[in-house]
This record gives C-alpha cells, structure tokens and sequence, in this order.
C-alpha cells in the first residue's frame, strides 16, 4: 500500500459502500489495545464514509489480532491487512484487505499532524482508500524550510493526480501503461519524459498553500505534511500517542515490517 513511497498494493475489486446509517451525537472513539499499550482515536464525523467503514469492522472484530505490518520511526505505524493475523515471520504484508474500497473524502481542513489517522491506498486515479488498512501519523517536528519543501511535494503529487484524469492526457498515459506491459524500457523513458515536461507547466490546478494554523501545527507537534490532500485523514488519537512511539522505535527488517511482531490485540467502539 502506497503512503509516500512506491509500494504494491492489489485490490481485488473496487466498489462504493452502502449506505450504513449510524448517527452519533458525539464524536465516535474507538479503543485499539496493542502489545505495546492501549490507544483511543476519535472519528471525525465530516469523512462518514470512512468513519462508518471503520465502525462496522471494529464492530465485526475484523482488526482483532491483526499485526502494524508496515513501522517506520519518525513518519508512521501502518496495519489492517487481513492476512497478517496468522502470517509467518518472513511472509510479505501490505496487499490484503477486504476487496472494496471506500471512496476518497480528502477535506482541506484535515491534514496528517501527528496522531493522525488516515486510510492507506494504491495508487489509483480517484485516491480511494483501502477498505481496512489505515496507518497512525508519528512523524517529526518541521521548520519553515521543510514546510517549503513539502508544500512542493504536495503539489507534485496534486498535479500528478489532475494530469492522470485529464482527458487531453489520456493517450499518453494509455501508451505508457502499454509500453509497461510490454517492458519496452525506452518507450517508457520517452514517454515519461514528455509528461515530466508537461507537468513542470502544467497550469489547470491551483497551487496548494499549507494553510499558517497547519504550519503552526507542524512546527509545534509535528507531522507528515506532505501526505496532506493525497490521503483521506479521518480521525486521530486522543489518548496513547506514546504508543505510537514506542512501536515506532521497534526493530525492523528491510520491508519495514518488525522484528518481532506487534499486534493489535482487540478494539472496541467506547460509549458516548
């Protein structure tokens, strides 16, 4: 599952949700014990689609004695692949989930401070989201120059994504996807080289600006800012960020995934 990196994700089919009807006069928490300590995160009611998703599995115990799959220290803790509850120690994680996908909810006002929970995705055209994985933000502590630099990562990403759902673009991107195919590397060389091109002026989207009260946030408590616009965050923790950190810190291999296992043991939906 794709979150800042190049990593392969399959989903089985793709479709949207039902229409589940939970109404909440409050925000929903949701209890995680792990092996390493106990964390609650609060669902944010403006991304229901996720916030239901995420409700029904919690209730239907399908995280249970799921494993974080996916450590990295400084950046985030990644679980919900439903293989990983019974995996052997050297078995590869990350391309199992339930075979749907909930359809993206990416708001300008929800953003990968750190305690961010946001759902992990492939790398397709619409940004939806896995229907189970999802992955904690620890992330670290950024300066005004790195704000900088990530806000060009965000657009990179933001004009990445306008470009493959440009209709003018599509027989560019068709001739690459065919070229992949038939691994003709120098095919793939030129024609990426002309949408590089095409994206250093591409102009039908508006810059993306870290609004000054994300900005404030990432220099106090940090985070993974250039996540933000690419990923739906739909909830964050309230108790348990050190948690976090220490799975964060464990021992991993050269996937990312730990040493020694770390599991979610059970979740829960708290009373209101």
């Amino acid at each position: 599952m794709n979150i800042g990196k190049s990593i392969p994700f399959l989903f089985i089919s793709m479709c949207c949700l039902g229409s589940p009807s939970f109404s909440f006069a409050e925000q929903t928490k949701v209890e995680m014990v792990t092996t390493h300590g106990t964390i609650v995160v609060k669902l944010y009611d403006e991304t229901p689609l996720h916030r239901d998703n995420f409700i029904k599995l919690v209730q239907d115990g399908v995280y249970d004695s799921l494993l974080f799959h996916r450590v990295m220290e400084g950046f985030m803790i990644q679980a919900g692949d439903i293989k990983s509850k019974n995996a052997a120690p050297d078995e590869r994680l990350g391309s199992t989930d339930l075979g749907y996908m909930v359809p993206a909810e990416i708001r300008p006002d929800l953003f990968h401070k750190r305690g961010a929970l946001a759902a992990a995705r492939n790398d397709n055209p619409t940004r939806a989201s896995s229907s189970t994985q999802f992955y904690l933000v620890q992330g670290i502590v950024h300066g005004d120059s790195l704000l900088d630099y990530e806000e060009g990562r965000i657009n990179t990403r933001l004009i990445q994504h306008a470009m493959r759902n440009d209709a003018e673009l599509k027989p560019l991107f068709d001739s690459l996807s065919a070229a992949s195919k038939r691994r003709d590397g120098d095919l793939v060389s030129k024609i990426s080289s002309q949408l590089d091109s095409i994206a250093a002026g591409y102009s039908k989207i508006e810059r993306y600006t870290i609004p000054e009260a994300h900005r404030r946030v990432y220099k106090e408590i940090g985070g993974k800012p250039h996540l933000d616009q690419n990923y739906t965050v739909f909830g964050e923790i309230i108790s348990g960020l050190e948690v976090v950190d220490r799975i964060a810190a464990v021992e991993t291999d050269g996937r990312d995934r730990p040493i020694g296992d770390v599991r979610i043991l059970r979740m829960r939906i708290l009373p209101n």
